[in-house]
């Protein structure tokens, strides 16, 4: 408090910059959470971080050796760390493609902990004895930001093909051993009861090689679920950089980033009806989750021709496009929007069923339909396209799986039973667009493509719509 009351008396500009990059924080956040303006919510947030930043570096003091107030000198290596990371990310947002914008949004989220890390590290180097209170800041920012940093590297890792998933024997009791040596090490550093610094390494690795050990078994049906997890967990370590360095609008944004994180973690377990312990320890869509419905007799499936298809959907009342990751790894989010387009010439009512899960991170699939300025109004949230599925005369799927497998409400013995789901099979007619008939990333087989309603569409989604396109124009 009294180092706030002597920013706030010998500083009231850097006090000001920083109540506008906070309040332009909670503002952005606010207008992120709805499509239409979470474009302009990014860029105010965005704006209030910029002024935040430069009001730090020009007008931020400290006490130097003799108690006088002295201000940053080394600009020469502050600008150019800041204009290597601008052209890094700004290159990197602008080359990625939406297939591999989780694996993005993973890996600069590691960043954010990577430097939550270091700042407890080289504050440690620079007061090796500090109080208590300061020290308990400094151990928790260290592990937190440890373990989202390790964790994050793995996720992107698992969503790029590199990690596979991998199921340790005994490793939630290791995992366990390992927490437990982390818990025991803080309190004999903080304590006072061991002044070695080798301790407080000992510490920094074991968080990061708990990050390491308890991502590397979850399935990858879950890994939006983890991906916000490890998301809030950054948001936490900022949250203790701005304790130690008394900096308003870190605080704010680390609490921000940190409890947003926590409550879409929250609502997206609920989408699942599976808790949080579930997740993280039921390694759902693991290496054991084909166990359940995968061996059993389904039967026969049926395929439909482009012709049909198109014939069938320019004559229906209402269609419903159910979009998944094979929409994003074809790139046909623009075909789609063409696709909508061209049915409702013909008088066809199209809306979009939206699962909480569909795709590799929360709002996946809101992000890529946005890109393709599909109106948001016709997203529906997966209870309103529910309510809606009795009506529709045909739901069209394009390279979604998980999210609308039947087994999750037939079959006790599936991985994601109980999960809830797009009920399809209650529209008239459903047509599945995939390139095989492989399980999805769960790697649980899908007993939809065997109902009776269900005809499949194989190849790719973007080559598949065009034709049905042409085939429209034609009918």
């Amino acid at each position: 408090m009294e180092q706030f009351q002597e920013l706030l008396s010998t500083n009231p500009l850097l006090l000001l910059a920083y109540l506008f990059g906070s309040v332009t924080f909670i503002l952005g956040l606010k207008m992120l959470s709805h499509p239409e303006s979470a474009r302009k919510g990014n860029l105010i947030a965005a704006a209030g971080m910029i002024v935040s930043i430069f009001a730090t570096i020009f007008l931020y003091q400290y006490k130097g050796g003799e108690g006088q107030p002295v201000g940053l000198h080394n600009y020469g290596w502050i600008f150019g760390a800041l204009i290597i990371g601008t052209i890094v990310g700004t290159l990197a947002a602008k080359k990625v493609q939406m297939t591999a914008m989780p694996e993005m949004v993973s890996l600069f989220n590691g960043m954010g902990g990577a430097c939550a890390m270091l700042i407890s590290l080289i504050e440690y180097r620079n007061d090796s004895m500090p109080p208590t209170g300061k020290f308990l800041i400094i151990v928790l920012g260290m592990i937190i930001g440890t373990v989202s940093f390790a964790g994050s590297v793995i996720a992107w890792g698992k969503l790029n093909g590199r990690v596979k998933d991998k199921t340790i024997p005994g490793g939630q009791m290791i995992n366990f051993i390992i927490f437990a040596g982390i818990i025991v090490l803080s309190v004999m550093v903080i304590g006072g009861f061991t002044v070695s610094p080798f301790m407080f390494y000992g510490i920094a690795i074991l968080a990061a090689l708990y990050g390491i050990l308890f991502v590397m078994p979850i399935g990858g049906a879950d890994m939006p679920v983890v991906i916000s997890l490890l998301n809030s967990f950054t948001g936490c370590a900022a949250a203790f950089g701005g304790f130690l360095y008394n900096n308003p609008v870190m605080l704010t944004g680390g609490i921000l980033v940190g409890s947003a994180g926590t409550i879409l973690t929250i609502l997206m377990c609920k989408a699942m009806n599976r808790s949080l312990k579930n997740v993280l320890i039921g390694s759902f869509g693991g290496a054991k989750a084909t166990a359940g419905g995968a061996t059993k007799e389904q039967g026969n499936y049926k395929e439909i021709s482009l012709s049909d298809s198109a014939v069938l959907m320019a004559y229906a009342q209402k269609v419903l496009i159910i979009p998944g990751y094979g929409l994003a790894v074809a790139q046909a989010q623009h075909t789609c929007h063409e696709l909508e387009k061209v049915l409702e010439e013909k008088g066809v009512e199209v809306s979009y069923g939206i699962h909480p899960v569909a795709g590799r991170m929360p709002g996946h699939m809101n992000v890529l339909l946005a890109e393709a300025d599909v109106p948001y109004e016709k997203l529906l949230e997966m209870e309103d396209a529910n309510d809606q599925m009795g009506t529709t005369s045909v739901v069209l799927i394009l390279g979604a799986n998980d999210v609308v497998n039947p087994a999750a409400k037939d079959d006790p013995s599936s991985p994601i039973y109980g999960m809830p789901i797009l009920e399809v099979e209650k529209a008239d007619h459903v047509i599945v667009n995939k390139r095989s008939m492989k399980p999805g990333y769960a790697g649980i087989e899908n007993d939809l493509f065997f109902k009776p309603k269900t005809s499949m569409l194989f190849g790719d989604a973007k080559k598949v719509l065009q034709s049905l396109i042409a085939e429209l124009k034609q009918v």
